[in-house]
């Protein structure tokens, strides 16, 4: 067994028996075959340490059970832009893209198509079968004319359903590629060509020459419903007429990959798009720079209807208004009701550099589910605020916060519109971090609800509750 496969897969079946030592792939799959001549070639080439390999949705999936190489997994049809960033960010890294057809030829055929132009030296192992392996056997881009699936019955129609897709072709016909070609498993001469097809493609990027894209002819014996060996004779004698094998762009690029390696400093890259390293000159209002940072990040989380949202959403504002960069990402999620949706929010002094709020600076959170999820996100020295009304047990909380429990619904409700419980949040939050200036939000709040005036003052009034509730944070003379 080549040592660039793990000695015992811990992750089938817990390494348990005879699983622990066999992949998941059906008996007489090319999966398996193409599995070991990629590690083979990696080993003989020393990568083991730079290679990277994505593989997305589909029956190889779970190739990051098998490789003891860097393991990436990628969203249905994104494996190309996966491995693009891997290869930007990681020049010196080796990066194969490993996808099947209904992946590669269908939802990602527009990443397949874009990354391929861009030349940037990666490699595509593109496994076709003819077939939608994974999820049930249903028609693929690349099923023949007359082939029986799960979704045409009847056989593959060209009338409604489309002639085969040869994707070989069309990647060559690109500017970007240096190399393509297509191959087979049906027998040991092809299998030997396949092998050589790979070294060659992971070659010409490991010289940083450029983008190679192998085509692999492949047997699914279980939704062919053959035998492997029965198998391997249709793909010889209905898929290569199809599908003809051999190089379909062979071109000389002189090596040319060579970047400087990427900076992931946020000082380094702050005016890349045009902030300023100093404040915003355009800025109305001051930094607060006793926060420590010029990037703040907060989550805000609840059930649906807790007004999370609406509230991330009014922070975001406010700020810009202030000549600040914020920027608000709302995740409502199938839980919106009753479970926890979410909005991350940055706010940064000149430029946000990531939107996402994964470690936030500060949680406002309405239940008791969106404590317990990310409570524990929370940065050290970071402020939980949640509502103690509906909180009334919120488990043991991570040390080194800020742990502010106020009681926003119960306010809200003693105004009598339990739904401005968001409001009271704002105005606690804002007076526990001197965030932005109170009068700022209200200015958006008057804006947002230019057309609902009569609903401004009971919100300004919850506001002014939440402010109450809090004893204003200390700022520094």
């Amino acid at each position: 067994m080549s040592g660039v496969f793990y000695q015992s897969f811990e992750r089938h079946a817990h390494g348990e028996g005879l699983k622990g030592h066999s992949t998941h792939y059906c008996a007489g799959c090319g999966h398996g075959l193409v599995h070991r001549d990629l590690a083979e070639v990696i080993e003989e080439l020393g990568l083991q340490d730079r290679a990277i390999l994505v593989s997305p949705v589909g029956c190889a999936v779970f190739a990051h059970y098998y490789f003891d190489i860097g393991n990436t997994q990628a969203a249905h049809g994104r494996a190309p832009a996966v491995a693009l960033g891997h290869k930007l960010a990681h020049p010196d890294s080796v990066v194969i893209s490993y996808q099947g057809d209904g992946d590669l030829a269908s939802i990602g055929l527009a990443e397949t198509i874009s990354i391929a132009q861009m030349g940037q030296p990666i490699t595509v192992i593109f496994i076709n079968n003819a077939i939608y392996g994974m999820t049930g056997g249903q028609l693929a881009p690349t099923s023949l004319v007359g082939q029986k699936t799960a979704t045409s019955p009847d056989g593959r129609n060209p009338a409604t359903q489309g002639q085969p897709l040869k994707m070989a072709e069309l990647i060559a016909q690109l500017d970007g590629p240096v190399y393509v070609e297509r191959v087979a498993l049906y027998d040991a001469k092809n299998r030997v060509k396949a092998r050589k097809a790979i070294r060659k493609a992971i070659t010409l990027q490991q010289e940083g020459r450029g983008y190679a894209f192998i085509e692999i002819l492949s047997e699914c014996p279980t939704h062919l419903r053959l035998s492997p060996v029965e198998t391997e004779k249709w793909v010889r004698e209905k898929m290569e007429p199809i599908f003809p094998l051999g190089v379909k762009k062979d071109v000389t690029r002189e090596p040319w990959f060579k970047p400087a390696p990427p900076r992931f400093e946020p000082e380094e890259i702050l005016g890349y798009c045009g902030a300023d390293r100093a404040e915003s000159t355009h800025a109305t209002a001051s930094w607060p720079a006793y926060l420590g940072k010029r990037d703040i990040s907060l989550k805000l989380a609840g059930a649906g209807g807790d007004g999370a949202q609406t509230a991330a959403l009014l922070l975001t504002r406010a700020a810009i208004e202030l000549g600040f960069d914020a920027t608000h990402i709302p995740s409502y999620g199938p839980e919106s009701r009753g479970g926890t949706s979410y909005a991350d929010v940055h706010l940064a002094a000149d430029e946000v550099l990531d939107p996402a709020a994964p470690e936030p600076d500060i949680l406002v959170a309405f239940n008791s589910p969106s404590l317990a999820k990310f409570a524990r996100t929370v940065h050290a020295g970071g402020l939980i605020l949640y509502d103690s009304t509906v909180i009334t047990d919120p488990g043991e909380l991570p040390a080194g916060r800020r742990v502010l429990p106020v009681p926003l619904t119960r306010l809200a409700t003693d105004l009598g519109r339990p739904m401005v419980k968001n409001m009271v949040a704002l105005g606690a939050l804002l007076a526990a971090t001197d965030l932005l200036p109170a009068e700022a939000l209200l200015g958006t709040l008057h804006h947002v609800l230019k057309d609902k005036a009569a609903a401004i003052p009971l919100n300004e009034t919850a506001f002014a509750a939440g402010q109450k509730a809090v004893a204003p944070v200390p700022t520094p003379a």
